[in-house]
C-alpha cells in the first residue's frame, strides 16, 4: 500500500492511498489509530511529506562504505542524534541555505525513513517491526560546519535548520517492502550521480534500529527513524562539494519512488521575536 499525503483542490489536508493508475483515494481515520481507505476519489493540488513526525531519530555511520569515505570505525551500536519536528520539508519544496546562522558546507544524505506505526517502548529485535507502519524516503540535510566546528560536539545544531529533512513522496507500508534489506538507495545533485548503493549495507538493520532506539525510551506513533546514509555525500569528495543555490538534489529508493527538492537562500522575511504592544 501507497500512502500520500495531499492538499486537495478543496484546500483540505488528507492522506490517500495511491493506486497504481495515480488515482487518489481517501484515507478516513488516523494512522496512527485505525483508518479505512473509502471509494472517494480526491485531487492533489499539493503533494506533501507523508507524516508529520512528533520525533526524527537520525542515525550516523550506519553504512559501511561511508563510514569508510569518512574514516570512522564501524559502530559497536547505533549512534544516533534527534532533528527538530520543524526541519520537515515537502516533496518539491525547497531547501534553505541557512543565512541567518550563516552554513557554507550544507550537505545532502540519501537515507530510508522508518515509520513507527504505534507507540513503541522496549522493542525486542524479534517483535519489532511489528511497530512499523512502512517506508518513506528522506533527506538528512546536515550543515557541516555547524555538525563538525561549531556545534561543541553535537551533531544537532547542524541537522535541525527549518527545511532540513525533505520526506516523501509516499509512506510504502511494511507489507509491501519487509524488512527494507536490499533496496537500492541513490542521490543525484543536478542529474548528476552522488550515492548509489543498497541498504544490505547497513551496519544495523531496521528491526536492530527500532529495538535500540526504544530501549527505555517511548517512540510516539509517527516517529521517523532515518536509518542512515551511504557513501557519496559531498563532505566525502576531495575537495568538498556541498551544496549551492539553484541546484536540485534527488534521492530515490527502490520500491518507494523519488524525492526531489529544490536548494535556495533562506529567506530574509522569516518570524520575528515577540515584542509587547501597548493595549
Amino acid at each position: 500500500m501507497r500512502i500520500v499525503r495531499v492538499l486537495t483542490d478543496t484546500g483540505i489536508i488528507t492522506w490517500a492511498e495511491e493506486n497504481p493508475d495515480g488515482v487518489l483515494r481517501r484515507i478516513a481515520g488516523s494512522l496512527w489509530e485505525s483508518f479505512d481507505v473509502t471509494d472517494e476519489v480526491v485531487v492533489a493540488e499539493q503533494l506533501l511529506a507523508p507524516v508529520r513526525p512528533p520525533v526524527i531519530i537520525g542515525i550516523a555511520q550506519n553504512y559501511r562504505a561511508h563510514a569508510q569515505e569518512m574514516g570512522s570505525p564501524l559502530p559497536v551500536r547505533p549512534v544516533f542524534f534527534m532533528k527538530t519536528p520543524t526541519s520537515v520539508q515537502d516533496p518539491g519544496k525547497p531547501i534553505h541555505l541557512p543565512r541567518t546562522l550563516r552554513s557554507d558546507k550544507v550537505d545532502y544524505e540519501a537515507e530510508l525513513a522508518i515509520v513507527i506505526g504505534r507507540t513503541c517502548r522496549n522493542a525486542t529485535p524479534e517483535d519489532a517491526l511489528d511497530f512499523v507502519l512502512g517506508y518513506t524516503i528522506g533527506n538528512d540535510v546536515s550543515a557541516r560546519d555547524w555538525q563538525k566546528e561549531w556545534g561543541g560536539g553535537q551533531f544537532c545544531r547542524g541537522k535541525t535548520f527549518d527545511t532540513f529533512c525533505p520526506l516523501g513522496p509516499a509512506v510504502v507500508t511494511r507489507d509491501v517492502l519487509g524488512e527494507a534489506r536490499n533496496l537500492r538507495i541513490r542521490s543525484e545533485v543536478n542529474g548528476e550521480s552522488r550515492q548509489n548503493s543498497s541498504t544490505s549495507d547497513m551496519v544495523f538493520d531496521v528491526a536492530t534500529l527500532v529495538s535500540f532506539v526504544s530501549g527505555s525510551t517511548t517512540l510516539p506513533a509517527g516517529t521517523v527513524i532515518l536509518a542512515g546514509t551511504p557513501a557519496g555525500v559531498g563532505s566525502g569528495f576531495n575537495p568538498p562539494r556541498f551544496l549551492a543555490a539553484g541546484d536540485t538534489v534527488t534521492v530515490e529508493i527502490e520500491g518507494i519512488g523519488r524525492l526531489s527538492n529544490p536548494v535556495e537562500e533562506e529567506p530574509r522575511d522569516g518570524p520575528r521575536p515577540f515584542q509587547r504592544r501597548k493595549l
